[in-house]
């Protein structure tokens, strides 16, 4: 049983959610030869505050870029 997990930012809207869901499990399935009733998919989303890049967080990058 196939067990995907993926970490994105807060902020994409349901229908993105449910839709990256089910390309990755179509993936998934086509690659590993796996049926799709088995596969899972866990999104986690993080705060942007929570997630750093290059020694700060996304929070702090994206007000300086403003």
């Amino acid at each position: 049983m196939p067990f995907i997990q993926v970490n994105i930012l807060r902020g994409r809207s349901p229908e993105k959610k449910e839709r990256l869901i089910r390309e990755v499990t179509d993936v998934v399935s086509d690659v590993l030869e796996a049926p799709v009733q088995s596969i899972r998919i866990m999104i986690n989303e993080v705060e942007p505050e929570h997630w750093g890049i290059a020694g700060e967080s996304v929070k702090k990058r994206n007000e300086v870029s403003k």
